[in-house]
């Protein structure tokens, strides 16, 4: 991922997107989302033909020969060769999958733990009602944060949960009137919904209730449902201070819930929430970077990416 221009790359990828172009001259060629363990990268395969679309799609694990080329201050590879994966090849899917860095196992302790120091009962009891449903609990230990950017990798969301545990026990000190247990609440749950809005933890995509609902929507649709199972009003007033942390996180986007930060909870989970997602997508740029700047397009501007 962090060739030069020119260099040769032969390596084994699964194919995360695929989209069929038409070029200047009338051929059709695929641009291709490429991923690994060491991270995702863009392709190009011109004069693609007929046979070659029908067997290139998305979750296909392939072979690739080429050469990384830049296009818009952008790494892509230009393949020259590719097959599908055989048998003799003996490559297993789990090599390929880009995880998240601490193993979900571990990080699956944690999130344990931080529940279990939730002093709320109604707040806990929430979170535990939904986690006891395995299919929630499957979902949300695999599935990436996102598609692209932040933790956009298995378990990513898993990570992304836990890191914000982290950094509220670490940082909850220095704001003692803080109610913990709301912080520690919307840290776990904020984007439970995810769990409803991603098909697949390896190969991510949306659902149809991710596509036309949304993702916030979909978390806040999932913490009442587990209220009323619980048999917790939805009107409790800790279920209010942690819905207003969940609608109210899109600092830059109040059109997403039509609510801004209006509590103190609300705006320390803004906040760290923020800071996680942009620092986590600053270092998957800078561990793919092999220049001192990098452009990056979730902050749509160069990074300063250089390393000793």
């Amino acid at each position: 991922m962090n060739k030069q221009e020119g260099e040769r790359v032969v390596d084994y990828f699964i194919v995360k997107d695929r989209e069929t172009s038409v070029a200047a001259n009338g051929s059709e060629y695929l641009s291709l989302t490429l991923s690994n363990k060491s991270g995702s990268l863009r392709a190009k395969l011109w004069d693609v033909t007929e046979k070659q679309k029908e067997w290139l799609l998305k979750r296909a694990i392939i072979k690739v020969d080429g050469l990384i080329t830049f296009f818009r201050e952008q790494r892509q590879l230009n393949i020259q060769r590719v097959r599908l994966v055989t048998e003799e090849d003996e490559i297993d899917i789990n090599e390929l999958v880009n995880q998240a860095f601490i193993p979900r196992e571990e990080l699956w302790q944690e999130l344990r733990m931080f529940i279990d120091e939730i002093d709320s009962e109604t707040l806990r009891e929430i979170i535990k009602t939904l986690l006891r449903k395995k299919e929630i609990r499957e979902k949300l230990t695999t599935i990436p944060a996102a598609k692209m950017y932040h933790h956009a990798y298995y378990a990513g969301l898993l990570e992304h949960i836990v890191t914000l545990c982290h950094v509220t026990a670490q940082v909850l000190p220095v704001y003692p009137h803080l109610n913990k247990d709301v912080i520690i609440a919307s840290c776990i749950l904020h984007d439970i919904g995810k769990t409803k809005a991603l098909s697949d933890p390896v190969i991510p995509d949306y659902t149809t209730s991710g596509e036309l609902i949304g993702h916030v929507v979909l978390s806040i649709e999932m913490i009442l449902e587990g209220a009323i199972e619980a048999g917790i009003s939805t009107d409790h007033h800790e279920m209010v201070a942690l819905k207003h942390c969940i609608l109210s996180n899109y600092r830059q986007n109040y059109q997403t819930s039509g609510v801004g930060s209006k509590t103190a909870e609300a705006i320390f989970f803004q906040h760290i929430n923020q800071l996680d997602n942009e620092l986590n997508a600053f270092f998957m740029i800078g561990n793919e970077a092999c220049e001192e700047w990098t452009f990056s397009p979730m902050f749509k501007r160069k990074m300063y990416t250089y390393r000793k």
